[in-house]
This record gives structure tokens, C-alpha cells and sequence, in this order.
């Protein structure tokens, strides 16, 4: 027996208001239940995403070229990127810590753009793609993005390690507010589209199966 078609409250004249998620009629200008205004899709969503995915994007440049944390000893002033700290980690035999700032700082966040970056062409450029794998790679990739935070956590509680022993003086450098503006734009990329959209793509082949 073959499986029936899953339709769309679009096709259906049913409108879902983005902001109390009442289900309305296609007629209604209004939500019956917070007075909002009813769109069948919000296409500037699209455009936003966009801008802050580019953000973000250029803002990862600077994030791993700058210093990120600026330790003072004796005098003496170094400057750490995201780099050099991960190949001080590995030197100092503190494999698992290098690998966690690794995954945290460098490979979640391009995994993230690019992820992004590819699930935001597919809509723009109507690339058939099935929509349910669609969906649920973009719920993975903002799923995974949160643990950008934990590289976050980790130089924070270094410095504060660092700080109490008194033998060191550890500051954040200005890498680390691009890296935080990095974390902060893709979590604002993924949360202002407009998901609805990941489902008006072209392919219907597997949507089913």
C-alpha cells in the first residue's frame, strides 16, 4: 500500500503564527490568540540568516589569527592564538584538553558555517534535496553548535587555574570576543530562519520512505 502524502499547513490553508503557534486560517490577517500578524512563510528570515552566517564567517578569520589569551610572567608578555594554544596543550601532554579546544574552537564552528552555509543554498537556489534529511541535519548542525561555548569555558577556567597559582597572569585577548561574536551569530543564523522554508524544496522522491 503505498504511503499517503504528507501535506503541508500551506497546502492545506492553515498558517501557524511564528510568534504564539496557533494554528489559523489562511484567511486570517491576525492570530485569533495574540493579535500577531499571520504569514505563510517569512522569507526576510532567509536574508538574515544570511547576513549573520556571512558575519560570523569573516569573523572566524580574526578569531583564529589573533591572540586569544595573553599570559604575563616575570615580566614577560605571550601571546597565545587558538593554534599555538592547542600545540602548547599537546606539548604539555594534556592530549584530551588539546582535543576538547580543538573540536570546540576550530572544528564545531567551521562544521557549523559550512553546514549552514550549505542548508541556506539550498533553499536560496531551490537545490532538490530530500526534505527530511534537510530538516534534520540543520536540527544536528544547531544542535552541535552549542558546544562551540565549551572552548568558552575551558580559557575561562585556565585563566582562573592559572590566576590563583600567582606565578602567572592570564587575560582574554581580543581573539576571544570575535570567537564569542562567532558562536553568538551562527546560534542567531540557525534560531531567525525560518525552518518552514526547508520544506517547500522541490524534491519529493524520499520524503516518505
Amino acid at each position: 500500500m503505498k504511503p499517503a502524502t504528507k501535506a503541508r499547513g500551506l497546502d492545506l490553508g492553515i498558517y501557524r503564527c511564528h510568534v504564539c503557534g496557533l494554528l489559523n486560517d489562511q484567511h486570517e490577517q491576525y492570530c485569533d490568540r495574540c493579535h500577531a500578524k499571520i504569514t505563510p512563510r517569512d522569507y526576510r528570515s532567509l536574508q538574515s540568516s544570511w547576513a549573520l552566517l556571512i558575519t560570523a564567517a569573516i569573523l572566524l578569520v580574526p578569531a583564529n589569527i589573533y591572540p586569544i589569551t595573553t599570559l604575563v610572567k616575570s615580566g614577560n608578555v605571550t601571546h597565545e592564538t587558538i593554534f599555538s594554544g592547542i600545540l602548547r596543550l599537546v606539548h604539555a601532554d594534556l592530549l584530551p584538553i588539546a582535543i576538547i579546544v580543538f573540536t570546540a574552537s576550530i572544528l564545531v564552528p567551521w562544521l557549523k558555517i559550512l553546514g549552514l552555509g550549505f542548508y541556506l543554498s539550498a533553499i536560496t537556489f531551490k537545490i532538490p534535496i530530500s526534505k527530511r534529511k534537510l530538516t534534520t541535519g540543520f536540527h544536528i548542525i544547531e544542535w552541535i553548535g552549542r558546544w562551540s561555548m565549551l572552548d568558552l569555558f575551558v580559557i575561562s577556567l585556565s585563566v582562573a587555574l592559572v590566576n590563583m597559582g600567582q606565578l602567572l597572569d592570564a587575560q582574554p585577548a581580543p581573539a576571544a570576543t570575535a570567537f564569542a561574536l562567532v558562536i553568538l551569530f551562527t546560534q542567531l543564523a540557525a534560531k531567525t530562519l525560518d525552518t518552514r522554508l526547508l520544506w517547500d524544496q522541490l524534491d519529493k522522491n524520499d520524503d516518505n520512505s
